[in-house]
């Protein structure tokens, strides 16, 4: 079965840059009520849509006090958990970061490691791809990063 995530959050000043688990290096972090890790979100809605669950948002509540400032790694292993729990393993993930700034390919091989040890995958099954917008649209405009993921899961 395969599943599809996306997810999108803007830019905010005083907030750290966490992409794939890795703190990168930038100006502006993602504003949001765990660590916005726009990419892990996407990873975890995609195996979660892959199993007909509920989004993060039901496991992970914004305005839970618990999930503040939460690392998404810890929303990506609650996936990989209820995965299990349906009888189904991860095959592999492809995810896409959609962003102006900043350069993501220096960091694709900690978040593939990040995103792969999370999920008990190996890295190779784990597909990280970067982006721009073309200066279009609120990405285009650096207000925000925006990323996409498919999960396949297979019965165990």
């Amino acid at each position: 079965m395969v599943g599809f995530g996306y997810d999108v959050h803007r830019f905010k000043e005083g907030r750290p840059l966490i992409l794939g688990g890795v703190d990168i290096p930038h100006t502006l972090g993602l504003d949001g009520h765990s660590d916005a890790d726009v990419l892990s979100h996407a990873i975890a809605d995609a195996v979660l849509g892959a199993l007909g669950l509920a989004d993060i948002g039901h496991y992970f509540p914004p305005g839970d006090p618990a999930c503040l400032n939460i690392s998404s790694l810890k929303i990506l292993e609650k996936a990989a958990a209820l995965c299990a729990e349906q009888g189904y393993r991860l095959v592999n993930i492809d995810s896409t970061l959609v962003a102006e700034a900043p350069k993501i390919l220096p960091h694709r091989d900690a978040m593939k490691a990040n995103i792969g040890a999370a999920l008990g995958l190996d890295p190779a099954r784990v597909g990280v791809k970067a982006t721009t917008n073309e200066t279009m649209g609120f990405v285009g405009r650096r207000e925000g990063i925006a990323a996409m993921a498919v999960a396949l899961v297979a019965p165990l």
